[in-house]
């Protein structure tokens, strides 16, 4: 039960440091006006998904050990101890949330890259704009998404009571499949 036996203040800490380490993600991920669909793009989504995936394996083992431990040990368990097991759990939904984004916006990247090869014309102009939109619109949720999780550790990790669990953000129209 090592990291159950954590103090209050570095269980504060630790809160902090995983919202500073989902905020660094988000800060990497370009904001619209930064948008193009070029191979710098890719490598950028490329090294933020394996952040994030790390991340959100590590929310998710962290709840599991805790869990556990808990189980094992429910008299070991304190109200800060919960507090800190339930805001790790509950920066989960928005993490996989972001990491889904992201997965889209790839999606978006290759139908950008295919719409180069394709012949020009007033079809290829308006699929590459659709498709540049729907880039945008998945980088822009997953940056939203990643902010929610972060600002869930910050006010969990400065309050004294047991969480609420995040109000999961309204479901965004599913935009139409670029073919």
């Amino acid at each position: 039960m090592q990291s159950l036996s954590l103090s209050e203040p570095d269980q504060r800490m630790l809160l902090h440091d995983v919202a500073d380490r989902i905020n660094t993600v988000a800060d990497q991920i370009p904001l619209p006006d930064q948008i193009r669909p070029e191979p710098a793009l890719g490598e950028i989504l490329d090294d933020e998904v394996r952040h994030l995936a790390r991340l959100l394996g590590y929310l998710a083992g962290e709840s599991a050990f805790r869990h556990r431990a808990a189980a094992r040990y429910p008299a070991q368990v304190t109200v800060s101890q919960r507090r800190v097991t339930l805001a790790l759990a509950g920066a989960a939904e928005p993490a996989g949330a972001a990491l889904a984004a992201l997965g889209s916006a790839i999606h978006c990247l290759g139908v950008l890259a295919d719409l180069t090869h394709q012949s020009p014309g007033p079809a290829r102009h308006r699929a590459t704009a659709a498709a540049h939109q729907q880039l945008v619109d998945h980088l822009a949720e997953s940056r939203t998404r990643l902010a929610q999780s972060a600002k869930y550790l910050r006010h969990a990790a400065d309050t004294r009571s047991a969480p609420s669990a995040p109000t999961p953000a309204p479901p965004t129209a599913s935009p139409a499949r670029i073919r």
